[in-house]
């Protein structure tokens, strides 16, 4: 059976250029990772296993014939069935504090049993008694002791289990009003009457109504007995004389909403935080977050606060999100996201702070989406076709097999009974799927917890030794003092969770993983002290995390300092190019190694850790916006929207601050006051036909890679730019600027030209010539791409630059009179930046410098782009300074960045001396 995300699209004409820019080294895909083997099949007796629940001894599966079934985790055998419902034993879940079974069912109850001695306790029936319908779906929160289910009859009730709740009080019993619940009454039943809307035709989506057999979940006509036995692994379970009867529980009136959704309420589950704890509000009152999912289409956010002195305002609606795919069958919270399994086949994807829609799987078209299972951020789809999906934290398919030869049902993930035995936690690696389906059969996989990102420490190196051990202390580090890295270490400590990431802007296959840096970047700053939230400017880009330090009330009107950075970072290249592995923070002789650690994410966390400590201290005088980007490697697309988009919340800014280059050497301190523009421009040059073989076509077509060769050399003319009217608008040095170079010269050991071609004089660039040939020599490709990039400088124009690139490559391609034809497009730009070096912002910067290295900064341009600079400038109003933290030996954007430690902690102390420079009280 094809198991894909989407249908194949027909082949194309030509490779498309996603597959010829391919780098070989930079997979598009995560590789696959093998099924899980089967360890074990269990029978249910001729019904089908429609809920699932465990804990360490036990699995508990909920059959279509009223039964709980019991199996002993170590021998996979019925240990007995707990009898009692009349229904459809729809959903299961154990409390592992209490030691409770909670089990719904289509009699309209709710049964409570002890998991130590398997017998009931309570029987509690919601308010509007059986014209409830079907209990569908149910979740219980150990947090505030309180059970959380949904009706058939579209009703969301709840009930409070806490000893002095008011539902305790109201349930108590007579005879002793510190015990809850009272005695069931001579010749009670719960079995549930037929309703006349509830058990009307036609079938309902999703599970079935419990009166009637369902086209998804069918008797099965196999043997009762098991493969190889000789008798039936169903022990007799007659009711014994000595088993309590349960006590009986009523949901108060004010324990429900009555039209919760416009549909049948299918699943339900408590929303988890980042940090995979249940989502819990501060404050004196316990509340809680929950999410449902209904035949309605949509998925519903709720609050619900415990012991509130208003019981009407127990629970409240916060969000609905729309699926637009037929009804929600199954659902789970997994680190700040919502993930919803829905009719269509398709599984919907919300991140919960933004409230927006990140990713939509189209698991199997057309086919219902039953129940969802996730461990890690990987996650495990179940549907009614028997098969089951695993996908990747960044939702790429990792897996797909048929499991059953019915509807999976239901599924749980659980730890391996050998760790439970061990007493191994339930972030133990070795893990048991366990699902069920209607063909009568539950099935036990054995999987494995995805790789961890290393995060939380460093890893060094033995003194004497190249090879790179991990360690949870540090014994030997060359040039810095090891015991000045401790975990006590806020800032690095940090680093190394943010290094884990792989937030690479430019893949798809590290969506997800920038959005999780989002959310993480966003909880730290908020830990730190800042009031911190996720803006959104293009939907389907990478959020913009808003971080605001607000500093010491004040008399006086504090300055307002705006931070930019980004936390996206360039692609690594093959992990074997790297001496140390990109995404974990090592430490090596001074220097910590990784992934953007210099390019952007050391400087970023070193401004945040800086405001953070003068917070602490009470002696930030400014306030600070910080705006950290995630699209800044692939051209800042949204930003520009997100920044206009919540401009009220940004408020009013003074100056900007940014950290995002380095010294000219690795001994200066510098300021960078300018930084040139770039025009990116993709060229193609296109057949008349396909691809075709040299020795057949060769001589008798005119060849598109030919074409763009002689288009590309007659862009040049030497070191010049053979664009007509290219350099009218280039701004002279000045006469300080040519002594500031000498100086550098000297200091370098190179030439002033060099820093003048560098920083001042425009440049042109071809980056990659590709073809939609196939690598082979005697191929002549159809079609063939070019990409190049101007970089411009004070005082040339942008639009103007693009226009004359546009109308002089046009003109050459022209006149060589081809059949071929041409295309030109204009992939990003960025405008060229100078600072006021007389400004009080570059004063106090300067000054700042000066007093923590000891040293004048060196003053300097870059010849690179940043393309928010002089938008931002633009944008408030107000002028920019630029802080080079790195050193120039620093490798952004090459293997093995990395970035001083000296220079990350003396950068910290330089933004702090900044800031108090920037003080009300500080004389500029």
């Amino acid at each position: 059976m094809a198991c894909s995300l989407v249908t194949p699209p027909p082949t194309p004409p030509f490779p498309s250029w996603s597959q010829l820019e391919l780098s070989a080294d930079e997979p598009n895909q995560s590789p696959q990772a093998p099924l899980p083997p089967l360890t074990h099949t269990l029978h249910h007796k001729e019904t089908s296993v429609l809920s699932l629940a465990a804990d360490e001894r036990w699995i508990f599966s909920g059959s279509q014939g009223m039964h709980i079934y019991v199996w002993d985790r170590d021998t996979f055998q019925v240990d007995r069935l707990l009898e009692g419902h009349t229904g459809s034993v729809l959903c299961l879940e154990v409390s592992v504090e209490r030691k409770w079974l909670f089990s719904a069912s289509g009699d309209s109850t709710i049964r409570i049993w002890s998991t130590s001695t398997l017998t009931p306790i309570y029987v509690l029936t919601p308010y509007a008694d059986y014209n409830s319908g079907d209990i569908f779906s149910l979740t219980y929160s150990p947090s505030i002791k309180t059970l959380f289910f949904g009706c058939q009859n579209t009703s969301l009730q709840w009930f409070d289990f806490t000893p002095g709740s008011k539902d305790f009080i109201a349930n108590a019993s007579k005879e002793n009003p510190h015990e809850l619940g009272q005695l069931m009454p001579p010749n009670y039943q719960a079995s549930r009457k037929p309703h006349k809307f509830f058990d009307s035709e036609p079938q309902p989506a999703g599970r079935p109504a419990t009166s009637r057999p369902s086209p998804l979940i069918t008797p099965s006509t196999s043997s009762k007995h098991l493969p190889g036995s000789a008798s039936p692994p169903w022990p007799e379970s007659p009711k014994s004389d000595l088993d309590p009867e349960p006590k009986v529980l009523a949901v108060p009136p004010d324990n429900w909403i009555p039209s919760a959704h416009h549909g049948y309420i299918y699943c339900i589950a408590l929303v988890y935080a980042v940090d995979t704890q249940p989502f819990a509000v501060p404050g004196s009152q316990k509340t809680v977050q929950l999410v449902s999912g209904s035949g309605d289409e949509d998925v519903k956010l709720w609050s619900y606060t415990a012991n509130s002195s208003d019981n009407t305002a127990n629970m409240q609606h916060l969000h609905t999100f729309h699926s637009n795919s037929g009804a929600v069958l199954s659902i789970l919270s997994s680190h700040g996201t919502i993930i919803a399994g829905c009719q269509d086949g398709h599984v919907k994807i919300w991140d919960l702070e933004t409230k927006t829609l990140v990713r939509t799987i189209i698991a199997h078209e057309g086919v219902d989406i039953l129940s969802l299972s996730a461990v890690d951020r990987e996650l495990y789809v179940c549907s009614a076709n028997g098969c089951i999906q695993r996908f990747s934290c960044s939702f790429d398919l990792g897996g797909c097999w048929k499991a059953h030869s019915g509807a999976t049902l239901s599924s749980i993930i659980i730890p391996s009974r050998k760790a439970s035995k061990l007493g191994v936690d339930a972030h133990s690696d070795s893990l048991d799927l366990v699902t069920g389906a209607s063909d009568n059969k539950l099935k036990v996989w054995a999987v494995q917890r995805p790789p961890r990102r290393t995060t939380g420490h460093l890893q060094m190196a033995s003194n004497g030794s190249d090879a790179l051990q991990p360690s949870t202390s540090v014994k030997t580090i060359h040039a810095y003092d090891a015991d000045e890295i401790t975990p006590n270490d806020t800032m690095i400590h940090a680093l190394s969770q943010f290094t884990s990431f792989p937030s690479v802007s430019t893949q798809s296959l590290h969506a997800e993983d920038c959005r999780q840096a989002a959310i993480w970047l966003k909880k730290c700053l908020t830990q730190f002290g800042a009031e911190s939230q996720l803006i959104y400017g293009v939907e389907g880009k990478n959020p913009v995390v808003l971080g605001n330090f607000r500093g010491t009330e004040s008399k006086t009107r504090k300055p307002r300092i705006l931070f930019y950075g980004h936390y996206d970072v360039i692609a690594s290249g093959a992990a074997s190019g790297w001496d140390t592995e990109p995404f974990v923070l090592t430490g090596l002789n001074g220097y910590l190694y990784g992934r953007g650690v210099s390019d952007n994410k050391g400087p970023t966390l070193a401004v945040a850790c800086a405001a953070s400590e003068l917070l602490a201290r009470r002696a930030l005088d400014v306030d600070l916006v910080m705006l950290i980007e995630g699209e800044e490697e692939a051209g800042s697309v949204g930003f520009a929207e997100a920044v206009r988009n919540h401009k009220d919340q940004i408020g009013p800014i003074d100056g900007i601050l940014v950290s995002n280059s380095y010294w000219i050497d690795d001994t200066h301190p510098c300021v960078t006051y300018g930084l040139r523009g770039v025009v990116h421009a993709i060229i193609d040059v296109v057949g008349k036909g396909p691809d075709v073989h040299s020795g057949v076509d060769g001589g008798a077509a005119t060849e598109p890679m030919m074409d763009m060769v002689k288009l590309l050399a007659k862009l040049s003319e030497g070191s010049q730019i053979a664009i007509p009217a290219f350099y009218d608008n280039v701004r002279a040095r000045s006469k300080e600027e040519d002594d500031t170079f000498k100086v550098l010269a000297d200091i370098t050991g190179r030439t002033p030209q060099s820093f003048s071609a560098r920083w001042t004089e425009p440049s042109l660039s071809v980056h990659s010539i590709n073809d939609s040939g196939l690598g082979n020599s005697t191929i002549i490709p159809g079609r063939v791409r070019a990409k190049i990039s101007l970089r411009i400088v004070p005082d040339q124009d942008p639009p103007t630059i693009i226009d004359s690139l546009s109308t002089c490559v046009k003109s050459i391609f022209a006149g060589l009179h081809s059949p071929n034809s041409l295309e030109i497009h204009i992939d990003r730009t960025a405008d060229w930046w100078i600072g006021n070096l007389d400004h009080p912002l570059f004063k106090a910067l300067d000054r700042a410098i000066e007093e923590e290295w000891g040293v004048k900064p060196l003053r300097i341009r870059e010849g690179g782009s940043i393309p928010s600079i002089p938008w931002l400038e633009k944008e408030f109003g107000c002028p920019a300074v630029h802080l080079p933290m790195g050193q120039s030996s620093d490798h952004a954007h090459l293997r093995n960045e990395r970035i001083s430690l000296n220079n990350l902690r003396k950068g910290k102390a330089v933004v702090s001396r900044f800031f108090e420079q920037m003080s009300p009280r500080a004389a500029l």
